[in-house]
């Protein structure tokens, strides 16, 4: 964290008062953000250990600026420490602002031309941008080739539909990806492919879309990056919505390139399928294979968009063995039933001192985590912070100032998230986990604290978790 510190006090000549960690932010890209303070003065911090797919990031950053579009102003980078500031654009996500602005299947007018305004961005990405963008940065592929679909294809077999226990002829399957290959690479693709061109990636910023999260991208079909946004999982936009704005995003295209409807949706809806593949692939990883749940709750999204495809949609080529095993995920009560309220689990966090014994699990099933923080740096050795706890802000943000206090919970929450992915599948009913530091005041406080609200986040959307939290030492003192 030092060297995020360091940019934002060469950038804008005084240090942060503040880091904070930006929740949610932890997950699958493995990137740590946060947002660096001195009064009102903010930047975002990113610290990634690839240093190509940061190089890219930086470079697209500069490139697309320099075109007019709105992506983040890159204040000062640091390659060799993997670390940039780049430009603070709030809080608020499309993905974000669609929440707020739909009541089931009904959008607001308000949540629709937001999209539309993103969309209406999006050829200027592809096409302006592209045609002099430098792809010998791209990381991993410079383009969207036979390679890069032969991956996102396997992906799907080995890390979602293998995992998930769906059967299918390993050798049809094949040959059907070889189809769909061929026929995806007739489509012309010599524009840039933003790769995740998805809610999550887009700031709604002073009411105007702004576009992040591009590291990945590469030469490639015009079709992929609006089938990701139309077809995003948990976005779950009703399909008139995602016709209207399919069609504003051809209106738009008009403007930048000699436009045949008719041979744009020949492509289209097979690069829908394509997304959606590598989209459940990264489920799958992420949440079969790393046991990270909440990446499953975007599953039962994904089948549903599989069933209106199916039941919309005639591709030009025939797919049989890849429409059969899609066919099996639609049937699978279990990929159904993610996210469904299952059997009741408690998850009970304790922080406590080694000074005395830990705290005793009263379920009876013994187990759980003890997590040992006296390692860590401790608030309790300065005057400033010692009648203050855990749950205090000044020894909230000291503690989340440092790098190893973050890694350190990282690492327990991996641990802690794939238990209660495996309790609450297996109709447990109690887990506990266990912080102790030396006076059972500060570092275990603030870990147990900050545990119940990732678990909170993580596990919102499965009622059947309820998290508990006590403070043992703080109960004695009265606090």
């Amino acid at each position: 964290m030092d060297v995020l510190k360091r940019l934002f006090e060469q950038h804008f000549h005084t240090p942060p008062e503040q880091v904070r960690p930006l929740q949610g932010q932890l997950g699958g890209s493995g990137r740590v953000i946060v947002r660096l303070a001195a009064g009102a003065t903010t930047a975002i911090g990113v610290l990634g250990n690839v240093r190509e797919e940061n190089a890219a990031f930086l470079e697209f950053s500069r490139h697309f600026r320099r075109h007019g579009l709105p992506v983040p102003e890159i204040f000062a980078e640091d390659l060799s420490h993997g670390a940039y500031i780049e430009e603070d654009l709030g809080d608020v996500t499309l993905f974000d602002f669609l929440g707020a602005h739909r009541n089931g299947e009904h959008l607001t007018p308000e949540a629709v031309e937001a999209y539309r305004k993103a969309v209406a961005v999006l050829p200027r990405f592809q096409v302006e941008a592209g045609r002099d963008l430098n792809y010998k940065v791209c990381y991993p592929r410079a383009s969207f080739d036979r390679q890069s679909i032969n991956w996102d294809l396997n992906y799907f077999k080995y890390y979602f539909l293998r995992l998930a226990g769906i059967p299918f002829n390993e050798q049809a399957l094949e040959d059907d990806f070889s189809r769909l290959t061929r026929f995806l690479l007739t489509a012309p693709h010599d524009y840039f492919l933003y790769r995740d061109f998805q809610s999550r990636n887009i700031m709604l910023h002073g009411g105007e879309p702004y576009f992040l999260d591009y590291q990945g991208g590469r030469k490639g079909a015009l079709q992929y990056d609006i089938a990701s946004l139309l077809f995003d999982g948990k976005a779950d936009l009703p399909p008139a919505i995602r016709e209207q704005l399919l069609h504003d995003y051809l209106d738009a295209l008009v403007g930048y390139i000699d436009l045949d409807r008719a041979a744009f949706l020949h492509h289209y809806y097979a690069y829908v399928y394509v997304r959606i593949l590598q989209a459940l692939g990264a489920y799958g990883f992420r949440g079969f294979y790393e046991r990270k749940p909440h990446f499953l709750q975007s599953v039962p999204y994904a089948l549903r968009n599989l069933d209106w495809l199916a039941a919309n949609v005639k591709l030009p080529i025939a797919l049989p063995a890849l429409l059969d095993a899609l066919g099996g995920l639609s049937k699978s009560e279990k990929l159904r039933g993610i996210g469904e309220p299952a059997h009741a689990l408690t998850v009970h966090v304790f922080s406590f001192s080694f000074h005395r014994e830990p705290p005793k699990d009263e379920s009876g099933n013994g187990g759980g985590f003890i997590f040992d923080a006296r390692s860590l740096p401790n608030p309790g050795r300065e005057d400033r912070f010692k009648k203050l706890t855990g749950k205090d802000e000044p020894v909230k943000v000291y503690l989340e100032e440092q790098e190893t206090v973050l890694r350190y919970f990282q690492n327990a929450a991996e641990l802690v998230d794939s238990s209660v992915a495996n309790y609450h599948e297996r109709g447990f009913s109690s887990l506990m986990v266990s912080f102790g530091c030396t006076g059972g005041q500060h570092r275990s406080v603030f870990l147990a604290e900050r545990l119940a609200r990732h678990l909170r986040a993580q596990n919102g959307a499965q009622p059947g978790v309820k998290v508990v939290v006590r403070h043992i030492e703080l109960e004695k003192m009265g606090k």
